[in-house]
C-alpha cells in the first residue's frame, strides 16, 4: 500500500470511530471507500456541525483519553476551570505539559463552541457505569471459548494502578491517589505507611508494584511512581523506583533505587511497569514524557526506554550501552512512546511490552537487548489533532510490532493465561482497554496473534491485569474503583 493511502484510511478509520482492527490495514481498501470516509471526515469537521458531526468529531479526537462516553468528566476535579470559556480555552490552546494536545487548528471557533456544548451537555447526564449491579456482576458471561462470571474482590478505590499478590492470599492494590493498600483475605482494605511521596497529578501519581522473586523469605518490594521536585519556582516530576520492606502494614527501609532523568514539567507518559525476569534482573519502562522530539532517539536521557537492572538498583555488567560513552547505562531497549504493559513470558522467558501509541499504533513488542522501536520515526498513528507526525511505518534498524491496533484501545496491564482454570485460553494474552473499556484477548499461537476477542465490554476503564497465584485472573479497573477476579463456570 503507498504511504498516502495508509494515512487517508488511517484518518478515515480515526475519523468513522472503527471499533476494531487487525493487526495490518488491508491493502484492499478500494478508493471509493477511502473517498467516501474522507468525504466523511471532511463532513465531521465542517463548520455546520449539527449533533451527529459534532459527535463524530468528539469521539473521533477526545474520546482516546477522555471516554467514548464523556466518562472520564464524571467526578472530575478541574483545574482549570468548568465554563464554557475554559472549555473552549482548554481545547482551542490545550494544556501541553499535561498532556492535553490544542486543537485551535484543527477547528474554527463555531466547531470548538459545539465542542463544548456536546461535553457540557453530555457531563449533565453521566452517571458512574456500575457494571458490578445485579444484572452483569453475576450473570453468566460467555466468550468464544469460555464461560465466566466476576467476583468483586475489592470496591472503593479511586484508581486502582497495579496489584501484586502476597504469600497466603492477600493482595497489594496501588491507587493512583499515592495510597499503597493491603487486601486482606476477608477482603478489608488497609491502608500501608510509608509509601513514597508522589505527584498526584494528570497521569502521575503511585503507580506499579512488584514484589522482590524471594520476597517470601526477604519481604522485599518494589514501588513505581511520579517523583516530584521544586526547582527554580517550578514543580518537576519524573518516574522512579522505591525498594523497601514490607512489615505488616507499615514500608521500612525505603530507598529510591531508579530515578528517570532529567526531571519535567510534564505530568503525563510516565510509563512505569515493572517486572522481573527469570534472571532476577528488574525490567522498568519509562514513556517520553511528552517529548517525543528528544527523549525515545536519546541514549543519553532515562526516557522513552525500557531499562534493566539489578535488584538493588545496581547495573547489570550486560546491560546494551554500559560501555557507550554518555550512554544511560540501565538503557535496554529505546524508541518507546508509553509502555503500560508488561508480562513475562511463562514459555520463553521474555519480556513483553504493549504502549500507547498517538491516535492509533497501540503496539505489542518482545522488549529485546538494544533494540530500537523506533518512536517517533515510525508508528501506525497520527497525532491527536489529526495531523500527520510520520509517513513511516517501517525503517531499517527499527523494530515492527508483533501486533497493532488502530484505532488505540488505550493498552494497560497485561498477562499471559497460565494454567488449566480456562478452556482454552492457556498462552493467550490478555490486555485492558482504557479508551474502550473491555478486557482484549489476543489469541496466540507462539509469538504471532490469530486474532482478537472482546471481554467485559463497557466494564470500565481497564487498568491492569494479572493472573493471581490462585489461577484465576484479577481485572483492576478504574470506573469505579474496583479489582474483578473471573470465575470459569462449567
Amino acid at each position: 500500500m503507498k504511504k498516502t493511502s495508509y494515512l487517508y484510511t488511517l484518518l478515515a478509520s480515526a475519523i468513522l470511530g472503527f471499533s476494531s482492527c487487525n493487526s495490518t490495514i488491508s491493502s484492499s481498501t478500494s478508493t471509493s471507500a477511502t473517498t467516501n470516509a474522507i468525504a466523511a471526515a471532511t463532513q465531521a469537521t465542517a463548520p455546520e456541525l449539527d449533533l451527529a458531526g459534532v459527535k463524530a468529531a468528539y469521539i473521533s479526537y477526545c474520546s482516546g483519553c477522555h471516554g467514548e462516553e464523556l466518562e472520564a468528566f464524571a467526578d472530575r476535579k478541574w483545574k482549570h476551570g468548568s465554563t464554557d470559556e475554559d472549555l473552549f480555552k482548554a481545547i482551542k490552546h490545550g494544556y501541553p505539559d499535561e498532556g492535553m494536545p490544542a486543537f485551535a487548528e484543527t477547528f474554527s471557533d463555531e466547531q470548538l463552541n459545539g465542542l463544548v456544548a456536546y461535553i457540557q451537555q453530555g457531563i449533565k447526564g453521566i452517571k458512574a457505569y456500575d457494571f458490578g449491579s445485579e444484572k452483569t456482576a453475576e450473570a453468566v458471561q460467555q466468550s468464544e471459548e469460555q464461560k465466566f462470571r466476576l467476583d468483586t474482590v475489592a470496591t472503593g478505590l479511586d484508581v486502582p494502578w497495579g496489584m501484586a499478590f502476597l504469600p497466603g492470599g492477600e493482595m497489594l492494590i496501588t491507587d493512583r491517589s499515592g495510597i499503597l493498600y493491603r487486601l486482606s483475605k476477608d477482603r478489608k482494605l488497609q491502608t500501608v505507611e510509608g509509601a513514597p511521596k508522589v505527584l498526584a497529578q494528570g497521569q502521575g501519581g503511585l503507580l506499579d508494584v512488584e514484589l522482590h522473586p524471594d520476597f517470601a523469605k526477604n519481604n522485599i518490594l518494589y514501588l513505581s511512581y511520579s517523583a516530584v521536585k521544586e526547582e527554580g519556582g517550578q514543580t518537576l516530576s519524573s518516574t522512579a523506583v522505591m525498594r523497601a520492606k514490607l512489615n505488616g502494614n507499615k514500608l521500612s527501609e525505603q530507598k529510591v533505587i531508579f530515578e528517570a532523568l532529567p526531571y519535567s514539567k510534564t505530568r503525563h507518559h510516565y510509563g512505569s511497569r515493572l517486572e522481573f525476569d527469570k534472571d532476577g534482573y528488574l525490567y522498568i519502562s519509562v514513556g517520553d514524557r511528552g517529548n517525543h522530539d528528544e527523549n525515545p532517539q536519546d541514549l543519553a536521557r532515562h526516557a522513552g526506554k525500557v531499562h534493566r537492572i539489578k535488584d538493588d538498583g545496581s547495573i547489570p555488567s550486560d546491560n546494551p550501552f554500559v560501555n557507550k560513552q554518555g550512554a544511560v547505562a540501565s538503557t535496554f531497549s529505546y524508541g518507546h512512546r508509553n509502555i503500560q504493559g508488561m508480562a513475562l513470558h511463562p514459555q520463553t522467558g521474555q519480556v513483553w511490552t504493549h504502549e500507547h501509541g498517538p491516535r492509533g499504533g497501540d503496539e505489542v513488542n518482545i522488549a529485546e537487548k538494544a533494540k530500537n522501536y523506533g518512536w517517533p520515526v515510525i508508528s501506525y498513528g497520527i497525532n491527536y489533532n489529526g495531523t500527520v507526525l510520520t509517513e513511516l511505518t517501517k525503517k531499517e534498524g527499527m523494530e515492527q510490532p508483533l501486533h497493532y491496533w488502530v484505532p488505540s484501545i488505550g493498552p494497560s496491564g497485561m498477562a499471559f493465561v497460565t494454567g488449566s482454570r480456562y478452556k482454552n485460553w492457556e498462552g493467550d494474552l490478555m490486555v485492558g482497554s482504557l479508551r474502550f473499556q473491555f478486557l482484549s484477548r489476543l489469541k496466540m499461537d507462539g509469538t504471532k496473534v490469530l486474532g482478537e476477542e472482546k471481554l467485559l465490554k463497557n466494564i470500565g476503564r481497564v487498568r491492569d491485569v494479572k493472573m493471581g497465584p490462585d489461577g484465576y485472573l484479577y481485572v483492576a479497573v478504574e470506573t469505579p474503583g474496583t479489582i474483578y477476579r473471573l470465575v470459569p463456570v462449567e
